[in-house]
């Protein structure tokens, strides 16, 4: 499955960012007609895409109240959606390669394109991993919020590697032994990501296991194992930004497999952490935004998402969490912190070499789920 990220660099977006800085220096944030909207939008969000002053920005401009109900991982989002029905939110936060897990629900409704004024803004690559796998019937259900990757986080003063070697395997060697930390379903992906890079085990960079059952079982039953046998290399498994960043500072972790918003955080704080991609390659997600069929003020919603629509907010949401833009211009209104830590992020040909989740189906979710429940529990 090739790349959508695969045009997307950090030349490219520095290109593409400079020519479109004269239509984009000063718009107009908020449109004539979201000043005159009024009311409230609930959102269900991730807990760290919203920082610093971006809602309260909007709200102060509009009246337009966000009621905020964060998660930390996409079940979450999906079993509060189930349990509910929807209903109670206009708009939630999928990640992308998540399209069938959200539509078998069929609680979303299709955007009216009309309204999106902003949406011409967005970088067309990360507008494609949208409408590829989010276009149904003609119309989209998603549209792009920010993108990510999850990739090696270490102590700068703790570990005892060669950070200019870092691999998946490095969370598996013996001088980290009970100092490592990750998500459990990452931690399998990333050792089957390791084997194939080393042909200790070829998968087509694990996409084989998205064939079916049989295939899946083939590849990650030998992982599983493998994993369990060296359960006590983990100090932690984290479910949430906040505490991987407690890992990283209070719980002695000195590596893992973590998303680049909270080590960045930590590391524009002035703390010993660093963040990069390992030579196996980062694996990337664009998480977005998507509009429940319940939506109570849908006008308020096309107001939201057209400020965010906008160099200078995709800038601010990026500038605070870590994560990074997708909209063009927005890289001008990032810090030169930000800047740095994405160099340091992604050196040399780092960007090339992104492995973005590939579509999840139902099936493949389920069973994923099973084996890092047996992995945490072992």
């Amino acid at each position: 499955m090739k790349s959508q990220f695969g045009r997307f660099n950090r030349r490219t977006f520095l290109k593409t960012s400079a020519a479109g800085m004269g239509a984009l220096a000063t718009p107009a944030i908020i449109s004539s007609k979201a000043l005159a909207s009024s009311g409230e939008i609930n959102l269900l969000m991730w807990s760290d895409e919203f920082p610093g002053d971006v809602i309260p920005n909007f709200e102060k401009a509009t009246g337009i109240k966000v009621n905020q109900t964060p998660f930390s991982q996409n079940e979450e989002q999906l079993n509060k959606l189930m349990a509910t029905g929807g209903e109670g939110f206009d708009l939630c936060q999928p990640t992308v390669n998540r399209a069938p897990q959200y539509l078998d629900l069929d609680v979303l409704a299709p955007y009216d394109m009309s309204k999106m004024t902003n949406i011409g803004n967005v970088l067309p690559a990360m507008l494609k991993s949208s409408t590829d796998l989010w276009t149904v019937g003609g119309d989209l259900y998603h549209v792009p919020h920010c993108w990510g990757s999850e990739a090696l986080s270490y102590r700068t003063d703790l570990y005892p590697g060669d950070p200019a070697q870092l691999s998946f395997g490095s969370l598996w060697d013996e001088s980290v032994k009970g100092h490592v930390q990750g998500r459990p379903h990452s931690y399998l992906l990333s050792i089957g990501l390791w084997w194939d890079a080393s042909g200790q085990m070829p998968s087509n960079r694990m996409l084989d296991g998205y064939k079916d059952e049989d295939s899946f079982k083939k590849l990650w039953d030998p992982i599983l194992a493998f994993a369990i046998e060296r359960k006590n290399w983990v100090r932690q498994f984290w479910d949430s930004a906040d505490n991987t960043k407690s890992g990283l500072m209070e719980n002695d972790v000195w590596i893992g497999l973590t998303w680049d918003g909270p080590a960045l955080s930590l590391k524009k704080e002035g703390k010993p952490v660093n963040y990069t991609a390992p030579k196996e390659g980062a694996i990337a997600w664009v998480d977005g935004l998507s509009l429940l069929k319940g939506a109570q003020n849908v006008e308020g919603v096309y107001a939201f998402l057209n400020y965010l629509h906008t160099a200078e907010v995709s800038g601010a949401v990026a500038d605070g969490s870590g994560y990074n833009p997708v909209v063009n211009g927005a890289d001008a209104f990032t810090s030169d912190v930000f800047k740095k830590n994405f160099q340091d992020a992604f050196p040399g040909d780092a960007l090339a070499n992104l492995w973005p989740w590939p579509p999840e189906p139902t099936w493949y979710a389920e069973i994923r789920s099973q084996y890092a429940d047996k992995f945490k529990a072992a």
